[in-house]
């Protein structure tokens, strides 16, 4: 069966390889969507520290269960659609210890350091594994995607007394918005492509900023009745946004990073102190995909809006180039393993 491996810096290869036999407590997964990450974009630039080179792409999975093992709970049923928890974690170290298992510090994201789900099937253990009976492949295929941002917002702790703004309207940003109007907050989105901030408002964002156009701390002031938000989500990963984010957070506000900056970033670190605030990491996601398959089941989330095309194994690579070299207009692109 053909998948989809990045073999090296700017360059992906459709291979072949044997169709795997589940164990004793794993399922059969047929794939049928796959969604490209900006983790995926990343490695194939050269800019992602984690990504290991060859390896099959792929974590972002809508598939159907076509195999169940002798020890997998009754409760999955062959026919069910499904996506998948795609970390592996140690099990060992302080973070695991700590029952913190997205920060584990030696996790293994499928697609990254172990291979992914580009392809026909995969063998994955049930307990890795949730289903719904409402979503379509391409929905269960952004679940992964945006409980990366609701994590987010749970690390930011967010409520209905927060105004909060996400710098950045990638998926990951969405789901952070997302997640922000889900508590009750009121949200800023802020970007410089005017079509994604479009579906920031589908989303529930009340205000939109577009940083290319107007001057950022301006318009966050006249927002925020000269405040500022008082939760920031840092979804780009440059040092602008980065340094933006501690500038204009609110006194006593909260940072919450998403994004690897690809450089050095400096700060002045006497903000952090007059300010009080807190600056949070956010990586991956704990326990937030029944809560995300949840809130697309009620159909709040303006799926057809965010993919922005949908192509074949064959003409993957091609795409994941496209969207390196020519980014605007550019959401979310899935992969149909029956294209």
């Amino acid at each position: 069966m053909k998948a989809l491996f990045l073999t090296a810096v700017g360059k992906t290869e459709v291979r072949e390889i044997e169709m795997p036999q589940p164990g004793p407590e794993e399922v059969l997964l047929k794939i049928g969507m796959v969604g490209f990450c900006g983790g995926d974009l990343n490695g194939f630039k050269g800019l992602f520290e984690l990504q290991e080179y060859p390896n099959i792409l792929g974590h972002e999975v809508g598939g159907i269960i076509e195999q169940i093992g002798s020890h997998v709970p009754d409760s999955f049923k062959i026919g069910q659609k499904a996506t998948i928890y795609p970390y592996l974690n140690c099990g060992t170290c302080i973070s695991c210890r700590k029952n913190r298992r997205n920060a584990c510090q030696d996790n293994k994201t499928m697609g990254v350091r172990r291979p992914g789900a580009m392809t026909k099937y995969i063998a994955i253990h049930w307990q890795d594994l949730f289903v719904s009976d409402k979503l379509s492949l391409r929905e269960l295929a952004l679940v992964e995607p945006l409980t990366v941002g609701f994590h987010a917002a749970a690390r930011g702790r967010i409520s209905s007394e927060d105004c909060v703004a996400v710098i950045g309207c990638g998926i990951v940003g969405m789901g952070a918005i997302a997640s922000a109007v889900n508590r009750g907050a009121n949200v800023i989105a802020i970007d410089i492509d005017e079509s994604k901030m479009e579906i920031a408002k589908k989303i529930g964002a009340a205000n939109t900023i577009n940083s290319s156009k107007v001057d950022l701390h301006q318009a966050l002031s006249e927002i925020t009745n000269g405040d500022g938000p008082d939760v920031i989500i840092e979804a780009v990963g440059n040092s602008f946004t980065y340094r933006a984010a501690v500038e204009e957070v609110a006194y006593t506000g909260r940072v919450v990073c998403i994004g690897y900056a690809k450089s050095t970033v400096e700060f002045n670190t006497g903000l952090f102190v007059r300010k009080e605030i807190e600056i949070l990491g956010s990586r991956n996601c704990t326990n937030e995909f029944p809560e995300v398959i949840e809130y697309l089941e009620k159909g709040k989330f303006p799926v057809d809006d965010v993919i922005s095309m949908v192509v074949s194994i064959d003409e993957a690579g091609a795409a994941l180039q496209q969207w390196s070299t020519t980014p605007a207009g550019i959401t979310k692109i899935m992969v149909d393993l029956e294209k």
